[in-house]
């Protein structure tokens, strides 16, 4: 019999996220975090999902991503499900930026490692670690299929007309500068659980996605295909986030360099990691604003009505875009969990055929569901979404007929 697991990993520059699945069901068998990798604090967690197996966790210096992932193949094979095993079919890695090159999942070769080595100045904090996932993966199975799928994929549909910017074109060309996109894998799985729910083929459904986590982005979906998204060249651009301002005015870099005396990198932590709504209010958790807003903190107010503000912004222009919209899809943390985040950002939206049900946005649920009333013209939906299996899809298919 083929083998039919698949073991995703994400790699971040201090940890490692991974999953372990069986593709002939979709079931997970094991889950885990390897965090704060190369200090003293290290700490693994690790949970079996398969054999009635229990929760562990492991704590002590894990030096770097080698030793990382070494250990994950320990716990894995305290649970007889080992890196070594032959029923495992591939590895897939998360890869932040594909650039324009990597329009859809790739079996990692040397060149390819190349090709993602040559886009870290485009995405300087990602690429770095997810390379260092996959070359340490590559020495750990060297046998097997290594697979990257890329974030920025999805979004490489976006026609000319979306994805320039309206600069020389010539600079733009030579230093890379276009709107490439983020978020990419959640946005197609998305998509195409809403058309699921909708009981309809991705090809005919019209989706604008909106993947609101401590990151935040959302996209047109015309057909299964993208044709607009709000994040850019990097992922500062668009919506208000977590700690990210999204759209500003450019002239604001130059006014603070000149004005302020304020250096590049100096601006690029502030726009990063001080902006957004822990800029606005001093917290970048939803939860805690919405607690501060019904306790009457007009600075948590603020800071939820400029959020919302420019969701519903991106909702109305994503409208136009698409001409014909079939459903409207939240996600990630704040999506999938805050209720006034759903019904804030349609309100008013009425004309347009969206609204949402008072009772069912705020019934609790885990699975997909919607949350308009039956009557309303566009659908709204609540659809978790599932990175991981999305990823662990993507390699299966790629290699799967191989194996």
């Amino acid at each position: 019999m083929s083998p039919t697991r698949v073991l995703v990993l994400n790699s971040g520059s201090s940890s490692v996220k991974y999953q372990l699945l069986d593709m002939r069901d979709h079931s997970r068998l094991a889950v885990g975090l390897v965090e704060r990798i190369g200090e003293e604090t290290s700490r693994l967690r690790h949970r079996p999902l398969w054999a009635g197996g229990e929760d562990r966790e492991r704590e002590g210096a894990v030096a770097d991503h080698d030793a990382a992932l070494e250990a994950v193949a320990e716990e894995l094979a305290k649970d007889g499900l080992g890196i070594d095993s032959p029923e495992l079919a591939a590895i897939g890695h998360r890869v932040v930026h594909g650039g324009r090159r990597f329009t859809e999942p790739t079996v990692v070769d040397d060149a390819v490692l190349a090709e993602i080595e040559r886009l870290i100045p485009v995405a300087p904090l990602h690429n770095p670690a997810n390379l260092t996932g996959i070359r340490v993966a590559r020495g750990l199975r060297p046998d097997l299929p290594q697979v990257a799928v890329f974030d920025t994929s999805f979004h490489t549909t976006m026609p000319e007309s979306a994805a320039r910017y309206a600069i020389d074109t010539e600079t733009a060309d030579r230093h890379r500068v276009r709107r490439y996109g983020f978020h990419g894998t959640s946005h197609a799985y998305v998509s195409r659980a809403t058309a699921r729910l909708l009981g309809k083929e991705p090809e005919d459904v019209n989706v604008i996605v909106l993947h609101l986590g401590n990151g935040a982005s959302a996209s047109a979906v015309r057909g299964g295909r993208c044709v607009d998204t709000s994040m850019g060249l990097t992922p500062l651009e668009g919506l208000v986030m977590g700690t990210r301002s999204g759209d500003v005015d450019p002239a604001v870099i130059f006014h603070l360099m000149r004005v302020g005396g304020m250096s590049a990198d100096e601006i690029d932590e502030l726009l990063n990691k001080k902006s957004g709504l822990i800029g606005l209010c001093g917290d970048n958790d939803m939860r805690e604003i919405r607690r501060r807003v019904e306790a009457g903190d007009e600075r948590a107010r603020l800071a939820f009505d400029i959020y919302v503000h420019r969701l519903k912004k991106y909702i109305g222009a994503y409208y136009a875009v698409l001409g014909r919209v079939d459903a409207v899809a939240f996600t990630a943390g704040v999506g999938e969990n805050s209720a006034p985040v759903r019904e804030a950002a349609l309100a008013g939206l009425e004309s347009l055929g969206l609204e949402v049900d008072g009772g069912l946005n705020t019934a609790p649920g885990d699975a997909a569901r919607f949350i308009s009333p039956a009557h309303a013209r566009v659908a709204v939906a609540v659809v978790p979404t599932d990175e991981e299996l999305e990823i662990a899809t993507q390699t299966y298919e790629l290699v799967g007929k191989d194996v």
